[in-house]
């Protein structure tokens, strides 16, 4: 009895926990390594005699530069508002269309469901150019409303493709029930259907939020004044002067930068999971 205690034990630290082990230290790494860097002197930073993993020297200058002389703050701010409008405004319209595509039959609706989808394969740097023109054309130009009404073109058609996988798990019985009751259509699926399929909606929230918060193309294209700026952009463009780089405090904007996405998955990783499940299985 002892024996096979004994082996199974060993067989789930080989099989799980060296595993886990080693995954978390790889996806992990990288956070310690900003997080290091960001507080290491300037003298062991760039001393060739230095062990990179290690600090032995602490201080907090590169915060006070990130924090005092740039605009750092304000990049956060202009960050925060930017990815919760664009993906709010993602949401609204990714869910109307999710459900619209999985619930209603209509001639082409698998065509346009797909087509929806495939927008969203077009990169970033194929739609920057002729986005550029409509932003001007409509004064938006060094505004973070050029960013909030250009991100949604590739936030929504992920969030419909998701969505509509999602809905198509829920059982129509549920709604049709509803509509027997008096519901109408409407009745039923903010009552019905968005209850349940909150997983999917959290899921879509989070990866456009990560999206906005992250992205680098748009935000340099269409933002030029310091004060506009997003974090991505602002962290670059301000600690890299010519070819200096300003290591600790890029590594300090870049660890700050990480935190607020990192809070909101671990508040609603098992939303998310369930999300990504079911629109694959949907």
């Amino acid at each position: 009895m002892g024996n096979y205690i004994g082996e199974h034990y060993l067989r789930r630290l080989v099989v799980f926990y060296i595993p886990l082990f080693m995954f978390l230290t790889v996806l992990l790494f990288p956070f310690y390594w900003m997080a290091i860097t960001s507080v290491k002197t300037d003298a062991e930073l760039y001393s060739a005699k230095s062990v990179p993993f290690l600090l032995f020297s602490f201080t907090g200058e590169h915060w006070r530069v990130l924090m005092q002389d740039t605009l750092f703050l304000r990049w956060a701010w202009n960050t925060l508002l930017i990815a919760t409008v664009s993906t709010a405004l993602s949401l609204i319209a990714g869910t109307l269309a999710g459900y619209s595509l999985s619930r209603l039959r209509f001639p082409g609706s698998s065509t346009f469901g797909i087509s929806i989808f495939v927008t969203y394969l077009v990169p970033p740097t194929l739609l920057f150019i002729p986005l550029a023109d409509v932003v001007s054309d409509l004064g938006l130009y060094d505004s973070p409303w050029a960013l909030i009404l250009t991100y949604p073109t590739f936030l929504v058609p992920f969030s419909t493709w998701l969505l509509m996988g999602y809905f198509a798990t829920i059982p129509k019985e549920l709604e049709e029930c509803a509509r027997i009751d008096g519901a109408t259509r409407l009745q039923a699926m903010f009552k019905v259907v968005l209850p349940l399929g909150l997983p999917g909606l959290l899921s879509a929230g989070i990866f456009s939020f990560t999206l906005s918060w992250n992205e680098f193309l748009y935000a340099l294209v269409f933002i030029s004044s310091p004060e506009q700026k997003t974090i991505p952009v602002g962290v670059v463009s301000e600690l890299i002067k010519g070819d200096v780089f300003f290591w600790g405090s890029l590594m300090a904007g870049a660890l700050f930068g990480s935190v607020p996405v990192a809070i909101v998955y671990s508040f609603f990783v098992e939303h998310y999971v369930s999300g990504i499940t079911g629109a694959v299985k949907g």
